[in-house]
């Protein structure tokens, strides 16, 4: 098999990517895998803890197929024997466990929806109910004895939890064991995660080297922000775009993230370069924003249906009844030359003329159903307007 320049794998494999342990090794992986034309073995794996995956694992899933689209095989880790422990990482508590029907389940439900990104051709679907079911109590008390308390007390969760004086579970410090072991089984030469995930990742690249494997490279990605822009994407926190929402609730939940975070989205999601980002941070929010909407969209959930939801939401957005009992204001003509004085002058909401400038500039001011973002338009020639300002102030106003 004949792959690309090592340093250009390297290129797209970073882009997006929050650290790689360590570059150099994974440098010296891609150059070996061209070298003998063998697909290095990428490992992800996930716990079946919720049936619903959503855009915060398509950043690691997105990143799996760029590798998969360089020659390399991706190693699909289903944790259906880690998952009735349960990953204790970033949590505050222990995290209740899972039977095994709801495992089954929901590992079901995963395989379904991830290959809407994975090619599947280059995917081996792994369970590691098959090794880990296999040891024996000597086993995992071996395994255990490959660690102390005092590292495990190391990782940052834990160390909060101790100092608080919040229980630890036993079997939680067994779970970045079991995750190396995992790797170990899987010969994995790559693995991907979280930055929540880097403690249990590291772990894996010691484990190996005891059972005399050279160590899987961590490529790190980064946490991604809910609807809400400051949460972590959860279900549990309700900021969620699920990878199985319709796409008219998917367009519209991406035009409903503030604007500062759509580009975060431009470059954890998309194959956008930098360069066209920037681009795109010249022209209008708006603009940028159906641009996003439509592209993540058209991706999970093809183009066609991703043009329907846009004529959908446009249809919606642009034609949403003007309230009869809209606010009135009297205004001389004379006090509203252009949009900008007009805003300032009708809103009882917006607290200074930048505010005003930037809600204009964001698309967020409608005159009879029209979107205006040019501060310095000037006022319809008409006596009275349906002035909509932001989502939820309605003014008609009369002028005189």
């Amino acid at each position: 098999m004949r792959f690309l320049d090592p340093d250009e794998q390297l290129r797209i494999i970073k882009r997006g990517a929050e650290e790689i342990i360590s570059e150099q090794e994974l440098l010296s992986k891609l150059k070996k895998s061209a070298e003998k034309g063998m697909p290095l073995k990428i490992k992800a794996g996930f716990d079946p803890t919720a049936p619903d995956l959503h855009l915060g694992h398509c950043v690691l899933l997105k990143k799996l197929r760029e590798f998969q689209d360089l020659g390399h095989t991706v190693m699909f880790l289903i944790g259906d024997y880690t998952a009735m422990i349960g990953d204790p990482s970033g949590r505050s508590e222990t995290r209740p466990p899972l039977t095994k029907a709801q495992v089954e389940e929901n590992s079901l439900t995963y395989q379904r929806q991830v290959f809407r990104i994975l090619d599947s051709e280059k995917t081996e679907v792994m369970f590691n109910s098959s090794w880990l079911g296999k040891m024996s109590g000597e086993d995992m008390i071996r395994l255990s004895a490959l660690e102390t308390v005092a590292r495990m007390l190391e990782r940052d969760d834990f160390s909060k939890r101790y100092k608080a004086g919040v229980s630890i579970s036993i079997n939680e410090f067994m779970y970045p064991l079991i995750q190396a072991y995992d790797s170990v089984n899987m010969k994995a030469d790559v693995e991907f995660g979280g930055t929540d995930q880097k403690f249990n990742i590291l772990m894996g690249r010691g484990v190996q080297k005891h059972y005399g494997q050279e160590p899987q490279v961590a490529v790190l990605l980064p946490i991604l922000e809910g609807l809400d822009g400051v949460k972590k994407m959860s279900k549990s926190l309700d900021n969620y775009i699920a990878v199985e929402d319709t796409a008219v609730d998917m367009y519209g939940k991406l035009m409903s993230i503030p604007d500062d975070l759509m580009w975060r989205y431009y470059l954890l999601l998309t194959p956008r370069t930098e360069g066209e980002i920037d681009g795109l941070k010249q022209g209008h929010p708006m603009d940028a924003k159906r641009a996003l909407a439509f592209e993540i969209t058209s991706w999970l959930r093809g183009a066609a249906d991703a043009g329907r939801a846009a004529e959908d939401f446009a249809t919606k957005f642009s034609q949403r009844e003007f309230p009869e009992n809209a606010r009135e204001v009297v205004i001389k003509r004379d006090d509203a030359g252009t949009l900008l004085d007009l805003v300032v002058e009708s809103s009882e909401k917006l607290k200074s003329r930048n505010e005003a400038k930037r809600l204009i500039a964001q698309g967020g001011v409608l005159i009879d159903g029209e979107r205006v973002t040019d501060i310095n338009s000037p006022i319809p020639d008409t006596g009275t307007l349906r002035l909509r300002i932001g989502k939820k102030e309605f003014v008609l106003v009369k002028l005189s």
